[in-house]
C-alpha cells in the first residue's frame, strides 16, 4: 500500500492550492484519512482529518480557510487551501488508516509534499 500526494508548491500569501493524495496497492478498506504539516523546526501537527463518512475535523489555524474532502471509491484525500498565509508554509502529509486484508489494519503516511506561501 502507498500514498502518493501532489499538488504542492510556490504561491502568493491569499492565494489557493489544492492537494491530492491517492492510496493505492491491496485495499479493503480505508477508515480515517488526513493532512498533517511540519513547518521547519518544528513538530509535525495534525491540520485536517475526515471520516469514512465524511465526518470532519480542523485544527483551529485553517478554519473556514482550508477544505478536506474524499472520494471513497477512488481512494483519494483532497485539501483545498485558501486564503494562504505565510505561517502555512510546511511540508503536508497525507494519512490513511488502510486495511489491506481482513482484520488487519495500518496506519500509512505519503512522502509529503511541500507548500511554500511568500508574503
Amino acid at each position: 500500500v502507498q500514498l502518493q500526494a501532489s499538488g504542492g508548491g510556490l504561491v502568493q500569501a491569499g492565494g489557493s492550492l489544492r492537494l491530492s493524495c491517492a492510496a493505492s496497492g491491496s485495499i479493503l478498506y480505508i477508515g480515517a484519512m488526513g493532512w498533517y504539516r511540519q513547518a521547519p523546526g518544528k513538530q509535525r501537527e495534525v491540520v485536517a482529518t475526515i471520516t469514512y463518512g465524511g465526518g470532519t475535523n480542523y485544527d483551529d489555524s485553517v478554519k473556514g480557510r482550508f477544505t478536506i474532502s474524499r472520494d471513497n471509491a477512488k481512494n483519494t484525500v483532497h485539501l483545498q487551501m485558501n486564503s494562504l498565509k505565510p505561517e502555512d508554509t510546511a511540508v503536508y502529509y497525507c494519512n490513511a488508516d488502510i486495511r489491506p486484508e481482513p482484520l488487519k489494519q495500518y496506519n500509512y503516511w505519503g512522502q509529503g509534499t511541500l507548500v511554500t506561501v511568500s508574503s
